[in-house]
């Protein structure tokens, strides 16, 4: 499992997540970005900014199942917005959401961008996840 680092002279996040992950031995696992499907490939929450989080999230935790890991395995999230009014909303899902995820408080790493969209319109973000297993 990753050890998470924040050192004061980088300053408090902006969110939920760490400034440094450190690995030591272990096995790589990544996943794709995933954007807000379900199983049959329909959007989730089209025009609902916490439904498309909800689902993204489900959609990472489903592959970390499948291969034998958990969310305390996550190094890394690559978080990527279409809206740069979806900051905050993102935000505050995170803040409400990620203790639950994460009940220890050691919150991945994040790179969050904001883009000029994704493969289909009606996604509004989209996350990559890194672990360690």
């Amino acid at each position: 499992m990753p050890e998470f680092l924040n050192p004061p002279a980088l300053g408090p996040s902006f969110s939920p997540y760490s400034h440094i992950a450190r690995t030591g031995r272990g096995e790589l696992l990544f996943i794709a970005g995933q954007v807000a499907t379900d199983d049959q490939g329909e959007c989730v929450g089209a025009d609902d900014f916490d439904a498309q989080c909800h689902q993204v999230f489900a959609n990472i935790h489903t592959a970390l199942q499948a291969a034998g890991a958990h969310w305390r395995h996550v190094a890394q999230f690559t978080s990527y917005l279409v809206d740069r009014e979806d900051i905050a909303r993102f935000h505050a899902w995170r803040v409400r959401e990620f203790p639950r995820l994460f009940p220890d408080g050691a919150y991945p790493t994040n790179t969050l961008l904001i883009i000029g969209g994704l493969v289909r319109p009606q996604f509004r973000l989209e996350v990559q996840a890194n672990a360690v297993i």
